[in-house]
Order: structure tokens, then sequence, then C-alpha cells
């Protein structure tokens, strides 16, 4: 028996006792972002620390500026030479509104629902389950071999649901520790409830604040209405003329260096495409897309910007006629490989005072933004993890983009050089960050067996794919969804 299939017995016949821990974990109130949140979150960290110092890890609690993470290795180098860092979240949303939910919150115990044996709970899927899968795989993997299958490093942070504000601090303090040839990030969702994915690409992210003053402050609009400046007119004027008629964004330069999508990436994100027509939760109807692209491509491959909110004038109930002093709008640009935040920043600020008339002035405000981050299809780790989670599931993971960003993949990538394999088991209808989120044993039993076969893979030595083979991505394959 190999050492693979001896830790997938021991996952198999401690599946109860873990998932049991799991629901204990889950029953914390984790809560970041709120302050009665925090005896929650140094609570979670405590029972993290003390269940991966009982698998066999030097662990231990890091206080940051704000939330603490938990740090934890294994003792001496593994036999395998390669040192792996894993990481998670045990912080969790808010629970409001509390009269939505159905079930306690952080009360979780398992219920049949149609066959299927789920437990409710904040952070029930995003993200304790994840995070433990993996703390349960190497739990599996030492007691039914005696040994960690590689060098292993555990980071657990407690704010990523507020935007992680200590992460780059502490990623910079604990450089040393965290220098690893890997990150695995086990925070991200499955392509259908029978098929894996991993997140090969993220968009990179700038924020952007800007208004728009006039001379004055707020006037009668029945007097000057006809002849004074409206900032909500200038900067609607300013906002309609970002994109043009096909959908791209009209700043000059905008486009500047982007990396297009390979041809063979674009066929299979099209067959993706073709599976998703018909049954996507969100109504696409009167949205504008590229020329040229699917929503995928669009999606994953272009860069965008996006209008968040618009404020100005009157906002409060009855009638007022007012003539606004200014006028707000917060904006978003989702970056693809071969574009910086700052030139992207500079090109928009310089677009947006160039139509500010003269008289009025414009205040812009935005924090540090992140690029894009793309880990190549041949990386070695990543085909290790998609050759492990197709041995699972009987299916090939997608290899795929997203037009999100995780802020620890930018940090880690940027601020200490590592490539980060990012997948997970995560549906949309677990109702994450919202009422009545949920799992289910099976999905946690499967993904704890994947990342078994994950390290498996590891342990056995890195290897390409067999090229010209059916196991290379683009190739033909006969396969469900």
């Amino acid at each position: 028996m190999s050492d693979t299939e001896r830790a997938l017995k021991e996952v198999d016949a401690n599946l109860e006792s873990s998932v049991a821990e799991l629901l204990e974990l889950i029953s914390i109130p984790s809560v970041s972002g709120e302050e009665e949140g925090r005896p929650g979150i140094a609570r979670a960290a405590a029972w993290l620390d003390d269940a991966l110092a009982d698998v066999g890890f030097s662990s231990r609690v890091v206080e940051t500026a704000c939330n603490p993470v938990v740090l934890a290795r294994s003792d001496g180098p593994a036999e395998s030479g390669k040192r792996l860092l894993f990481y998670g979240h045990f912080d969790v949303q808010p629970v409001a509104p509390r009269e939505a939910w159905t079930h306690e919150p952080f009360a979780p115990e398992i219920v049949e629902d149609d066959g299927v044996r789920r437990f409710y709970g904040r952070g029930a899927s995003d993200s304790k389950s994840q995070l433990w899968s993996f703390i349960e795989a190497l739990r599996a993997w030492k007691a039914a071999n005696g040994a960690f299958p590689a060098e292993i490093v555990i980071m657990l942070e407690g704010e990523e649901e507020m935007g992680s504000p200590s992460l780059g601090d502490f990623l910079e303090q604990h450089r040393e520790e965290l220098d690893c040839d890997v990150a695995f990030i086990c925070d991200s969702d499955m392509w259908s409830p029978t098929r894996p994915s991993i997140t090969t690409q993220l968009k990179g992210l700038v924020h952007e604040t800007v208004t728009i003053n006039a001379p004055n402050a707020d006037l009668h609009s029945g007097h000057y209405g006809a002849v004074a400046a409206n900032p909500i007119r200038i900067l609607s004027t300013i906002l309609s003329s970002l994109h043009d008629e096909k959908g791209r964004v009209a700043i000059d330069g905008f486009y500047d260096g982007v990396v297009e999508m390979t041809e063979s990436q674009r066929k299979r994100w099209r067959e993706l495409s073709d599976e998703l027509d018909g049954s996507g939760e969100v109504n696409l109807a009167g949205g504008v897309i590229e020329d040229g692209y699917t929503a995928i491509e669009a999606m994953w491959g272009r860069p965008a910007a996006d209008f968040n909110g618009i404020t100005g004038g009157n906002q409060g109930p009855g009638g007022r006629s007012v003539l606004p002093g200014s006028a707000t709008v917060r904006l978003t640009f989702r970056l693809v490989a071969g574009q910086t935040p700052e030139t992207i920043r500079n090109r928009f600020r310089k677009f947006v005072s160039d139509r500010v008339p003269e008289g009025c002035s414009v205040e812009f405000d935005g924090p540090e933004g992140n690029a894009a981050v793309h880990l190549s299809e041949t990386n070695p780790f990543l085909i290790a993890a998609a050759r492990g989670l197709e041995a699972e599931w009987g299916q090939p993971a997608v290899l795929k983009g997203t037009g999100g960003s995780i802020p620890v993949v930018g940090a880690l990538n940027d601020g200490l050089g590592l490539d980060c394999v990012v997948l997970g088991f995560i549906l949309e209808s677990d109702a994450i960050h919202a009422p009545d989120e949920h799992y289910d044993v099976e999905r946690f039993h499967r993904g704890t067996r994947s990342w078994i076969r994950i390290l498996g893979e590891v342990r056995g030595g890195l290897r390409p794919w067999k090229q010209g083979s059916d196991e290379e991505p683009g190739r033909e394959r006969n396969i469900g969804n």
C-alpha cells in the first residue's frame, strides 16, 4: 500500500471525528471588522493554535496591528526537499440580518437535506471548512505514515474578510519563515458540484474616489440652475465618456502592455462559456460586453472599469431644489497582466482632470492597488494539484480565471515572490456572506481526500504534463461538467 493510500484510509476512518471538530470551530463567532467580534477572533486563533500543536506542528499566535495570525511549521527538513506554505483564514463575515437565518449561525449541527448531510453556520463554507480540510489531510498523512510529506508552513489569517490591513507588514516581518517553494491557497470555488477547478489568473485592482467641486457651495436651482456649474452634470458627462460604443475603456493608453489571451486559452474558455449558457444565476441582460469577446473572456481576461457608487445633491426624502456644490463617484479598475496600478491610476486622473471645466476643481483618493497575478499552466505544483484533483473527482480540473482579486495572492506573489496555487471546494449555492451559509459532509470529505492526493503527487516527485496526452490543458477530452 502506498503512502497516499494509507493516508486516504486514515481520512475515511476519522471522518466523523474530524467533522465534529470542524463544527466546534464554526461555533466560535470569529467575526472580523466588528469590535464585538474580537473575543471570538482570539478564541478561534487559540483553538487553531492548539489544534495544530496536536497535529505535530510548532505553532504560535502572532499579534498584529489588527487581528492575529496563527503561524505554524513542521520540525526539520522533509525527505522530499520541498517546503510548502498552506494559507487559510478563520475570520468570518457578520451574520446580519440575523432574522433572515433559519438556522443558528454559531450552533452548527448536521441535518439531512434531500439526502445530503449539511451543516449551517457563518464560516461553514467561507472559509473554516476550507482550512480544516488541509489541516485534516496533513494530520492524516502524518498519522498514517509517521511524518509529513514535505516541510510544511501554515499561515491562518484573522482579518481577510476586512481587507487584510495588517497582512503586508506581517509578511515583511516574517519573510524568512514564509520562504517556501509554493503557496497553496484554499479559499476558492469549484467549477460545479462534481468538477474541481484551479484559479490560475486573478485580476489586479485599483480603487478610486473622485469628487468634482463647483466654485460655490449648494445653490438654489431655481435661481442658478440654468447658469451655474452643476457637479453632477459634469461628473455624469465625464463618466459617460469613459467607455466607447464598443465597450472599450476610452482612457488614452489604458490597453498599453496588456497581455492578450492565447488562442488555446480562448478556445477552452469559450467551451466553458457554452457549459454556462442558460445555467448561470445572474441575468446579464442590459450589460455591455466588449466587442469580440465572450462573457467569460471579458470577465477573466480583459481589463475593465466599473462605477460602484455615485452621490451628490439631494439624497433625502421629499423635494429639495438644490444645485449641489459637489458630486462624488467611486470606481474600480480590474487589471490584467501587463498593466500596473499606478500607471492606470495616473492615466485615469489625467482623463478626468482634462475634462473638468475652468473654475471647478477635482479631488482624487484611493488606496494602493495591486497588480494582476498569473500562474503558468506549466508550473509543476499546479500540475501536481491538477492531477490530485482529477484522481479524486474523476474529471480534469478546470484551469480558470476570475474577475476578482484575492489580496493574499498578490501579497505573496509580489512581496515574497511565491507562486500561488489557488483552489477550494466552495459552491455558489453555499450562501457565503449570506444568511444560512452552509457546507456538506461529503464535500468536506472529498476536499480532504483531494489534499491527500495532491500531497502524494508532490511527495512522489513533480512531473510536467505528458506531452501530446489528453491531460494537457486545451486538448480534446470527453468530460462532463
